[in-house]
């Protein structure tokens, strides 16, 4: 996989308003043509995981590009994306979070 990241750190914890969002240059988002998903701390970052399968309107190169910006940005924030591609998304949980196991059972 060639590595078409344009992902840059930028660094800022914690909410984003939207006059957070104006400040941001396009290479802190994940999807940088249309300013989606920024990448701006390690929980920024588990978001745009959780919700990669849920940005609407972009191209299969869009989301190459993106997923790419995104293992970019996890390996700065020391965050192990086990995907190797974003096809991979949702198939299995991104950490060892044990909230990704369910049970099915049901109380008497």
């Amino acid at each position: 996989m060639s590595d078409s990241a344009t992902w840059k750190p930028h660094t800022e914890h914690g909410k984003l308003d939207t006059d957070d969002r104006k400040d941001l240059p396009d290479s802190a988002y994940a999807f940088p043509k249309e300013r989606k998903e920024p990448l701006t701390d390690a929980q920024h970052v588990k978001n745009a995981l959780a919700r990669f399968d849920q940005v609407e309107g972009v191209s299969d190169a869009d989301r190459d590009q993106a997923f790419a910006n995104i293992k970019k940005a996890a390996k700065h924030y020391g965050i192990d994306v086990q995907e190797n591609s974003w096809r991979e998304l949702g198939k299995k949980p991104h950490t060892s979070n044990s909230s990704h196991s369910h049970t099915h059972g049901h109380k008497s």
